[in-house]
């Protein structure tokens, strides 16, 4: 298939450098059509506009679809965020296998023996590929999006990595704990993630010596988790206008300390036993479980007025660091801010950070008569309302040059195939387009992440974090991607991925409309961007949309049609980038 106008392309690619554009997406057929809750819309909310709604849709879920943007034009903001609270969760990692590989005491590896001998054994039982799988299939199908949203979100800030850590089992299991906790609490979030092995096992926790403790969870539970690293004013801007350290090393070091005594869930079995003695073998299938032993007993003095008493156990140790991470203010700044970037905008200002730093803090919301939150501090259901319901997210009018944020490659695929009502296993998305664009969305290169959060916009004052994977070669890949689902046909199903249907978009919905070239791509451009293109750009992607005729493809002219209409419309600037 030949798609016209190619010249510009190259337009398009520079153009994804540059802060611009829309949001969105559209779709056909789509779990997001079931009714969710009823919604209660008031005088004072009325129901959202196209640009609106699928602003929204680009902020809060994995990309607009028909069905979903239909639905959310029957109501308000912050009736449709109170339904997708209040939706019980559906997404779920169940993908690969399980605790065999950490209970075996053959001693010979897992995947070495007869019995396990395959060319996927490596790939089902110790790497993240399963749980690709899920993602991919989750964000594109299951109704809980807002749920999923902010889990990815979450996934972002408190990192673990296939790249260091191998069980699929275990990090199956600390991904489904970020989507319990997505919209619960913060402090549970930092429990979970505390008491995790695989946490414990990436960042040394587990088993940490009691007379010399290793510092690395205990650093970035600091650094990256919770507070960060200079000292912030309630709006996120920098206390006394510059950075004053947050913390020294000697509270690094009382950190380590209290977090000391704690091993491996019981389970683990290995032919030459455990380390060290009195401690469980290498388990995932749980949280660590105390052990005295290892923990040390010593008063230490934590920040924000906490402190760990003398003789402690590992368990009230750990409850004393939690409150005095919840009790210090850099938190609420810290996460929030980091919430609003990875939903929201990249360069929120500081009245948009300190009310959603309030909003935690108080742990209750209140948007057009809709409330939020249990009125504990760290709600997360209460800050993500704040971020999304916020005057600076919502409206039609534009946001500015400094508004937005550039769609993750993750985001930009799920959003595509959600809005041309496609289907994917997630396998292609990993193993090929994930690495191919930067981002196999659990093997992130660093505990940093892909990107840090304050990555700059090069040439600008700006910071875009996800600017950090974003060069020539990747906005070129961005369009290979399209031109793989739209000219290529996708992936078909792979025979040794289970329940496999491989990757495809579906236009048939589309083809209704090939006819009239103009209403095909205003329609496109609605859900892509929730406004047609700028009258330039429009003409131009007509000129190549109406190059198919029945005279240049007497077959499939129509079909031609909506892939090159699609092409050009979710290349376009307004796409990529989320304003």
């Amino acid at each position: 298939m030949r798609l016209p106008a190619l010249l510009l392309v190259p337009a398009c690619a520079a153009l994804l450098l540059t802060a611009c554009g829309g949001g969105g997406g559209a779709g056909g057929t789509s779990p997001d059509a079931s009714p969710v809750s009823s919604p209660v819309t008031t005088p004072t909310a009325p129901p959202m506009t196209q640009r609106d709604a699928v602003r929204l849709a680009s902020q809060a879920t994995f990309g607009a679809t028909e069905p979903l943007i239909a639905q959310m034009r029957t109501q308000s903001a912050a009736a449709w965020v109170q339904a997708q609270v209040n939706l019980p969760a559906s997404s779920r990692y169940t993908s690969g296998g399980g605790t065999a590989i950490h209970t075996d005491t053959s001693g010979v590896g897992y995947c070495d023996q007869p019995a396990h001998q395959s060319d996927t054994c490596w790939r089902d039982w110790y790497s993240s590929q399963p749980l690709l799988w899920d993602f991919y299939r989750n964000a594109v199908n299951q109704p809980d999006q807002l749920r999923q949203r902010v889990a990815w979100a979450l996934q972002q800030i408190t990192v673990v990595s296939n790249l260091e850590v191998q069980g699929t089992y275990g990090l199956r299991r600390y991904h489904n704990a970020l989507l319990d906790n997505a919209l619960g609490n913060y402090r549970d979030v930092l429990r979970a993630v505390a008491l995790s092995p695989v946490m414990g096992d990436y960042l040394n926790g587990v088993n940490n010596d009691k007379a010399a403790p290793n510092e690395n969870f205990a650093r970035e539970l600091l650094q990256l988790f919770s507070l960060g690293t200079c000292l912030l004013n309630a709006d996120g801007s920098l206390k006394g206008g510059r950075c004053t350290a947050t913390y020294d090393n000697a509270a690094v070091r009382a950190y380590a300390y209290a977090l000391t005594g704690w091993t491996y869930p019981a389970g683990g079995a290995s032919k030459w036993g455990c380390w060290p003695k009195g401690a469980n073998c290498t388990f995932y299938d749980g949280e660590m479980v105390p052990l005295p032993a290892l923990h040390d007993t010593t008063a230490r003095t934590l920040l924000a007025g906490g402190s760990v008493p003398v003789n402690s156990t590992p368990a009230q140790a750990l409850d004393a660091v939690l409150d005095s991470l919840m009790a210090h203010p850099n938190l609420a700044p810290f996460i929030g801010r980091q919430l609003i970037q990875a939903l929201v905008r990249s360069n929120p200002s500081p009245g948009y950070v300190g009310r959603v730093s309030a909003a935690f803090t108080a742990g209750r919301f209140t948007n057009a008569g809709v409330s939020f939150g249990a009125g504990k501090p760290g709600d997360l259901a209460a800050t993500v309302a704040a971020v999304l319901l916020d005057a600076e997210a919502r409206g039609d009018s534009s946001p500015g040059s400094t508004g937005g944020r550039l769609r993750e490659p993750a985001l930009m695929m799920a959003s595509v195939l959600r809005a041309l009502n496609g289907r994917t296993d997630g396998d292609a998305l990993g193993w090929w387009w994930g690495e191919t664009l930067r981002q196999h969305v659990f093997r992130p290169p660093s505990v940093f992440n892909f990107y840090p959060p304050d990555y700059p916009v090069a040439g600008t004052a700006l910071q875009g974090s996800t600017f950090g994977i974003h060069n020539a070669n990747t906005a070129l890949e961005r369009l290979n991607f399209l031109t793989y689902l739209l000219n290529w046909g996708g992936s078909k199903p792979a025979t040794n991925v289970p329940n496999a249907v491989g990757t495809q978009v579906v236009l048939d919905s589309f083809d209704a409309d090939a006819a009239d070239a103009a209403k095909l791509v205003d329609r496109l451009s609605l859900l892509a961007h929730g406004e047609p293109l700028p009258d330039g750009p429009r003409a131009k992607v007509l000129e190549a949309v109406q190059w198919w005729t029945d005279k240049t493809d007497a077959k499939t002219w129509q079909r031609n049609r909506v892939a090159t209409a699609a092409y050009l419309v979710f290349a376009a600037p307004q796409f990529q980038i989320v304003r």
